[in-house]
């Protein structure tokens, strides 16, 4: 064989010994490491071997008994180990502590370091930071730090107390997952549910199925969201709803603060106060619930229900604040306010509802249709009576305009004019100031004329919707005259504008979109919310 041939296979050899001494060296350190993590009796007073158990097992009994394996120390009154396994089975007043944080006791404990896994069995408790599981049995893994129990269990903290049936404790997490028969409580709330995560450290709920929790003032429903156990806030995310003896609030999603009172609720929005008789809809609601303040836009509706019949009111925003009068509440629409009644429809910038007299306040341009007849002034009010008749206040450039047929109206103006309504019918009518008529003449069921009389004061009358009986209270002014004779332009009075084309005529009308008018009498708004 040649020298150079030679020297090389001599090297390589020598490097082949170098790297099989080097795995030598690394598997014996390693076998050292492992030798170092088996099990340690630290503290016995009888060690045993015990065939009828297994052939490798050993009884240990101590007062204490201490046994160490990595990082986990374990106490009991007695133990099995078993040689060449890192096995313990402790019975008697056991306890775990990991890493000096965790603690975990039992009436008996399977520990196998092997796969790092520990069953506690009887009266069992769990303590990690300023949580403590109770339960009957639980099975932990010690890598990933993870506890699971299925024949109930019990959590409590500083805040909480939360039982289930099924549970699973991810301690580096700070996350617990509660299955069936899940209830929680405190001094603030309760809850009942199917499935929740709490988070021990921030103390929120989240919630991922139905679930039902109560405070001290309200009841809450979702199938998912969250819930904060410390401060009441709460985001509600599927089938939403939050409701008490009085009130009821759903939407597709709602925030909700019991501390402040401060809520959000969006899509689908629908407010039921049912001491009033009112459901408020909309898709955008801001509320607080302590001030009972609510604003309501994009798409703002307001119903007033009774046996007899339904109010809609429609603009692009709706306020409700509380009146000074316990329980009552203060309805405010504007821009673009519309409603609808069956006997009474109507349409202004801006609009006053006072539920606990139905006081109705219309501003800026209003109008008001009841059967045949248009009302419309500066200003007015009106106000709805259980035991007396109806009244309408009309305020400044009043004028009052009754469909006849085709072409013909009566018409009343005036200053300021009072309204009755009786039976859902106009009834009287007395003008205060500038009285202007012009009404159609009859004699039996013939129209003989257009009378037009002017009188500073009026009282006016009717029978089945039309003009039947006037009194001039000052000397009036006026003529008859016949229909041949009539202009065109003698058959109105000045300012007679007919807006038939704006009347609501059906609940869905109050959506109808009108060119935008003036701006609200804010005014007259600021001064009725204070």
């Amino acid at each position: 064989m040649p020298k150079r041939l030679f020297h090389i296979i001599s090297k390589l050899l020598l490097n082949a010994k170098a790297a099989i001494l080097l795995a030598l060296v690394i598997a014996s350190l390693f076998s050292s490491a492992q030798e170092k993590k088996k099990i340690e009796i630290e503290e016995a007073d009888l060690l045993e071997a015990d065939e009828t158990i297994a052939p490798n097992a050993q009884r240990l009994i101590g007062s204490p008994l201490r046994i160490r394996h990595k990082n986990v120390l374990m106490w009991a009154d007695s133990a099995y180990t078993y040689t060449g396994t890192n096995r313990v089975d402790a019975f008697g007043n056991v306890h775990i502590n990991q890493n000096d944080t965790l603690d975990l006791y039992a009436n008996k404990i399977f520990y196998n370091g092997d796969i790092s896994f520990a069953q506690a069995i009887g009266d069992v408790i769990l303590k990690n930071k300023s949580t403590t599981l109770y339960s009957d049995t639980l099975d932990y893994n010690l890598d990933t730090n993870t506890g699971y129990y299925d024949d109930y269990g019990k959590i409590v903290d500083s805040t909480n107390v939360l039982t289930s049936l099924i549970g699973r404790y991810f301690i580096n997490e700070d996350l617990i997952h509660f299955y069936n028969d899940v209830e929680a409580y405190s001094d603030d709330y309760t809850l009942s549910g199917d499935t929740l995560i709490y988070n021990t450290e921030t103390g929120r709920i989240f919630i991922t199925g139905p679930t039902i929790i109560r405070d001290s003032s309200n009841t809450l429903y979702a199938e998912d969201g969250w819930y904060d156990s410390k401060t009441g806030e709460a985001e509600l995310l599927r089938n939403p709803r939050v409701f008490n003896d009085s009130q009821e609030l759903s939407a597709n999603y709602i925030k909700y603060n019991e501390t402040d009172g401060n809520g959000r609720a969006l899509g689908n929005v629908r407010i039921h106060d049912m001491e009033n008789s009112s459901i408020v809809t909309g898709n955008t609601v801001n509320y607080n619930e302590q001030k009972e303040i609510a604003t309501v836009t994009d798409s703002a509706l307001f119903m007033m229900y009774s046996d007899n019949d339904t109010l809609y009111l429609h603009a692009d925003t709706l306020r409700t604040i509380p009146d000074t009068i316990p329980d009552e509440n203060i309805v405010k629409a504007y821009y673009n306010a519309r409603f609808y009644r069956s006997d009474l429809q109507g349409v202004c910038d801006s609009l006053v509802y006072f539920t606990n007299d139905s006081v109705v306040q219309l501003h800026t341009n209003p109008v008001v249709w009841s059967d045949i007849h248009q009302l419309s002034a500066d200003y007015i009010n009106m106000k709805q009576k259980t035991d007396a008749p109806d009244e309408m206040h009309l305020q400044n450039n009043s004028f009052i305009i009754s469909k006849l047929d085709s072409g013909r109206f009566d018409q009343i103006k005036g200053k300021e004019m009072v309204g009755y309504v009786v039976d859902n019918e106009l009834s009287k009518i007395d003008v205060n100031g500038n009285g202007q008529t012009l009404y159609y003449a009859r004699e039996d069921s013939t129209i003989i004329g257009l009378n037009r009389a002017e009188s500073s004061k009026i009282s006016i009358r009717f029978k089945e919707g039309r003009v039947f009986k006037i009194k001039f209270l000052t000397a009036p002014e006026g003529q008859l005259k016949p229909l041949f004779e009539l202009t065109e332009e003698e058959k109105r009075l000045s300012g007679f504008d007919w807006k038939v084309h704006l009347r609501p005529l059906t609940k869905n009308d109050v959506f109808q979109p009108k060119a935008t008018p003036a701006l609200p009498n804010e005014a007259v708004l600021q001064e009725n919310e204070d």
